[in-house]
């Protein structure tokens, strides 16, 4: 038992305490599932409320949005529509009218003398002039036809003037020259002063006019002299059924192009659809239209995408209604509207989500002053549950103390002795006979036991704690040593699962809890391999310690791709800086190239390698030998190639395994080494080095290893 402010648990007092404790915790239990139910309740019915308030809204706002937007959009449509074709009427009834006029000159140009005619003037450029063009080979001079149209010149003049749309207007003679109104004069001449001719009866506007027979439209045109784009109205004049020329004008279409451009940025996108289902006009990125030559210009009224063929086919004709159309995975609202005198259309799109937007902005804003009500009501009832939680506490404690009072009178005759017991801690205490323990009864026989177990227990405490104490400490930092030391050498098999050129396998025994030895293999880049063998001078945990310095020194330097010289010289220089205690290490340090078997090595003072060519037999590599690593300050190192052919084998050591001593102090040797390993039959790595462990395990028998026995075996596949 064990006492806490003042009561002692698993005693009278905490059963009596529990009874009271238990009966307030019920009554608490009630009260507070009463009141979460009915919380929960509520937020049910206002979660309930505010789902039902959102479906409304967002069924209002979004009939509402379509309404206004059908009514917006097929209106604006049909505007635009309207006064783009009223513009093209207008050019349509003053090319009528130039038709007119030429057609009653050339019926009575018996009754008038030729009106003069002039070459464009370079001072007019800016002006609205009447300028004469023509064919090249075409002697203007000699045109029966020129004089008669000239009288058309000042006609065509206040025409243009008198126009908001008609920038040019022109008349086009069977004989290759042309009379043409413009403000262009100046750019009728090329870079040399030269006029530059013009073929009036190849140009597109005469070729289509002679071949309708009456007043034609083309389609979009780049004028010849300002680059602009526009579109040219021009009807045949005939003199008793013979082609005399070509009446027309120019319509630019700057204004329709801007107007689609700017469309753009109020959230829609407005297009130009021509009487052949072409987009002419529509603003960059819009998402579905593209605009193209017209030789490239797909015909949207047989597209692919069938609601989409039929909506440019009724737009074409007639007004469209709102339509809903699906491109690309994305639902457009459309409306189209025709351009009756040219058969053009004007189409006005949304993206129907975008049109959801105030919706969306309306439900979050809703949410917002939902959110708003929610945390004032949620604010609320956390202050109440905070009110309710201290009337808890303060029942609660209420409880307690009356409790408390009532148990303390009840075990007060022994509670003297329990506190006695409860202060005994691990420290160097003892409980020992008291006045007020002695009650002639099973109290006192208690406490006397109490006492004597105790004096026992000190002494027994404090000679079993000073012997192993420091047992423990050695055994812990021993073992702790020797997992170090095995976690750093690269331990899992295979090592390299996804390399299948070689086949690799190393080990480590070492002769105390920890070793001096060390072995390391890393790939330095997807071609080569690093195999490092070293033996550290010494034994136990110094040489554990250095061994790990050494072994991380010579993979640094060995993966920035130094050559093994330069690493083991490196690591020399570091080592050298700080080596008070004057330990060194052997290494044999090599870099095999995997595509080809070339090994190129560096051995400072350590075991010869032992190599094995296909089909043959193990035998010692003799190379020679640098000065150990640690040993002197500015040692450099001479490196050596071997070649490993696919089949050919390397093993690597330490002096452990040349060095192990039976029980008659013999040497196991390099030789009895080549022998038992030549007695293999299996070539895999482990089986390699298993094979010769088990051979010096049978040459030492019952003798202590002396040594560290560090093995490294590869085979190139």
């Amino acid at each position: 038992m064990k006492k806490v402010f003042g009561i002692t648990l698993g005693g009278l007092q905490q059963k009596i305490m529990n009874l009271v404790l238990i009966f307030l915790l019920a009554l608490i239990a009630v009260f507070m599932g009463i009141t979460i139910y009915q919380t929960n309740n509520l937020n049910k019915i206002v979660s309930q409320t505010r789902d039902e308030q959102q479906e409304a809204i967002g069924k209002v706002s979004g009939n509402t949005m379509q309404q206004v937007i059908q009514s917006s959009m097929t209106k604006t449509t049909a505007l635009q529509a309207y006064i783009a074709d009223d513009m093209f009427s207008d050019i349509k009834t003053d090319v009528a009218t130039l038709q007119s006029l030429a057609t009653g000159l050339f019926e009575h140009k018996d009754s008038f003398e030729p009106f003069p005619a002039s070459l464009p003037d370079k001072s007019l450029d800016g002006q609205l002039s009447a300028q004469v063009l023509y064919e090249e080979g075409v002697d203007y001079t000699k045109s029966e036809l020129l004089g008669v149209a000239a009288h058309m010149s000042d006609t065509m003049i206040a025409m243009c003037k008198n126009s908001d749309y008609l920038n040019n207007c022109f008349v086009g003679l069977a004989d290759g020259t042309l009379i043409c109104v413009d403000d262009n004069a100046g750019s009728k001449y090329d870079e040399n002063g030269k006029l530059t001719t013009f073929a009036v009866r190849q140009r597109p506007w005469y070729t289509g006019a002679v071949e309708a027979g009456e007043l034609w439209f083309s389609g979009i045109e780049t004028d010849t002299y300002t680059d602009k784009i526009g579109v040219e109205c021009a009807a045949p004049i005939y003199l008793n059924g013979e082609l005399v020329g070509v009446v027309g004008a120019d319509l630019f279409l700057d204004a329709m192009g801007q107007y689609v451009k700017d469309s753009a940025n109020q959230g829609g996108f407005v297009a130009v659809i021509n009487n052949e289902g072409q987009v002419i006009f529509a603003p960059e990125g819009n998402g579905i239209f593209e605009v193209t030559t017209s030789d490239m210009a797909q015909d949207l009224r047989n597209d692919s995408n069938t609601e989409l063929a039929d909506f440019i086919n009724n737009a074409l004709t007639e007004r469209t209604q709102l339509t809903t159309v699906t491109i690309n995975d994305k639902s457009y609202y459309m409306a189209g509207s025709p351009m009756n005198t040219v058969g053009w259309a004007v189409v006005s799109f949304i993206e129907k989500s975008i049109t959801e937007q105030p919706t969306q902005i309306m439900l979050d804003e809703y949410d917002r002053i939902n959110k708003e009500a929610t945390d004032s009501f949620e604010t609320g009832a956390g202050r109440s549950k905070q009110t309710m939680l201290i009337m808890i506490a303060v029942i609660l404690a209420l409880g307690s103390v009356g409790a408390l009072v009532v148990a303390n009178r009840i075990v007060r005759p022994v509670e003297k002795m329990t506190k006695r017991m409860a202060d005994i801690s691990g420290t160097d205490q003892a409980f020992e006979m008291d006045d007020a323990y002695r009650t002639g009864d099973e109290v006192e026989v208690l406490a006397q036991s109490l006492a004597e177990l105790s004096t026992k227990t000190r002494q027994y405490i404090r000679d079993i704690t000073e012997i192993t104490k420091e047992k423990e400490r050695l055994g812990t930092e021993l073992e702790l040593a020797r997992k170090i030391q095995a976690d750093m050498l690269p331990n899992l098999f295979p090592a390299f699962p996804d390399r299948t050129e070689f086949s690799i396998y190393a080990s480590m025994t070492p002769a105390k809890e920890v070793g001096g030895d060390f072995y390391d293999f890393f790939l330095v880049d997807n071609d080569h391999l690093g195999m490092v063998m070293a033996d550290v001078s010494g034994k136990g945990v110094p040489a554990a310690l250095f061994m790990m310095m050494s072994k991380i020194l010579v993979n640094n330097f060995a993966m920035q791709g130094n050559s093994p010289a330069r690493a083991l010289e490196l690591t020399n220089e570091v080592i050298c800086q700080n080596n008070d205690e004057e330990m060194f290490v052997t290494v044999w340090l090599g870099v095999l190239e995997i595509s080809t078997g070339k090994v190129t090595a560096a051995n400072a003072g350590h075991e010869y390698p032992v190599i094995k060519k296909p089909g043959g037999k193990y035998e010692l590599l003799k190379d020679k030998h640098g000065f150990v690593v640690g040993g002197m300050d500015g040692i450099r190192y001479k490196e050596y190639e071997f070649q490993l052919e696919k089949g050919g084998a390397l093993f690597l050591y330490t002096d452990g395994v040349p060095e192990a001593t039976n029980a008659n102090h013999e040497l196991f040797g390099t030789d009895r080494l080549l022998e038992a390993m030549n007695s293999l039959h299996n070539e895999e790595p482990k089986d390699m080095l298993t094979g010769v462990k088990n051979a010096i395990d049978e040459f030492v028998g019952e003798a202590e290893q002396f040594d560290d026995l560090t093995m490294l075996g590869l085979i190139l596949n």
